[in-house]
């Protein structure tokens, strides 16, 4: 695999609340001795990327960013552009970020968004860094679109859920984390409600044959069983990461791949 310019690659999907899953599977990598050597993520799959790349370890993040309320997070807004302000996860950025530009990481980091105006997928990798993070964690219809140099941005989710195609020709060995899945759902009673279910099967298309791309990926089932929007039971999330990966790393082949 000569030419590669990294060793290890990592894409972090999105699926809201369910990203603190994120923070484990990446305990359990560092645990194992595995560091990513760069990063793409997409929505939560960005947030716990941003604070990753900047130094951060896991369980730090799992300190910035736990909360017993969604109102910390998120808070009812006036339905025009969004139904929510994302507010709190702004602020969390703002108070604890140390890169004010993606130059300044410690692990290079690629961010999804979808380009609204044009009907796009952008990967910003460059310039500053707070807004095309917010961007893409930015779901449509629940939250307003960030407007980048008079270009509306939304989730990246809408277009590309599982963010390989910066890194694919990059990396010796990619991982991803995928946190969407989905399963049966009976209660459709509000209309955040509906949008959320709506989000989430967008998210989880053509995920199976994404998947193939991986060299190691790592998505536990349980994660169906919590909402995108709920922060409450995000160590009980962090656990289900953690112990899905523990588990990937305890396997003969995967062993094989990192040679450990």
């Amino acid at each position: 695999m000569a030419g590669k310019k990294y060793k290890i690659g990592l894409v972090l999907s999105g699926g809201g609340a369910r990203g603190f899953a994120h923070l484990g599977v990446l305990q359990a990598l560092n645990e194992a001795g595995i560091f990513p050597d760069v990063i793409s993520g997409t929505s939560a799959g960005a947030l716990a990327g941003v604070m990753y790349a900047d130094g951060y370890k896991p369980e730090e993040i799992m300190s910035m960013m736990n909360s017993n309320s969604r109102l910390t997070y998120i808070r009812p807004t006036v339905p025009r552009e969004g139904l929510l302000q994302i507010s709190g996860i702004v602020r969390i950025l703002k108070d604890n970020l140390r890169a004010k530009r993606f130059e300044d990481l410690k692990i290079p980091l690629f961010v999804t968004a979808t380009n609204l105006n044009a009907g796009k997928i952008v990967y910003f990798s460059k310039g500053e860094l707070i807004n095309p993070v917010i961007a893409s964690a930015s779901i449509p219809v629940l939250f307003k679109p960030v407007v980048i140099n008079k270009v509306y941005y939304v989730d990246g989710g809408v277009l590309d859920n599982m963010p390989i195609k910066p890194i694919e020709k990059k990396c010796r060995i990619i991982i991803g984390s995928f946190v969407n899945p989905t399963g049966p759902e009976e209660d459709m009673g509000s209309l955040i409600k509906i949008a959320e279910r709506s989000f989430m099967l967008s998210m989880s298309r053509e995920i199976a044959e994404r998947s193939k791309k991986f060299d190691v990926f790592i998505a536990p089932l349980e994660l169906r069983n919590y909402s995108i929007l709920d922060p409450e039971k995000s160590r009980e999330v962090f656990d289900l990461g953690y112990n899905a990966t523990k588990g990937k790393l305890a396997d003969p082949e995967t062993r094989k791949i990192f040679g450990i």
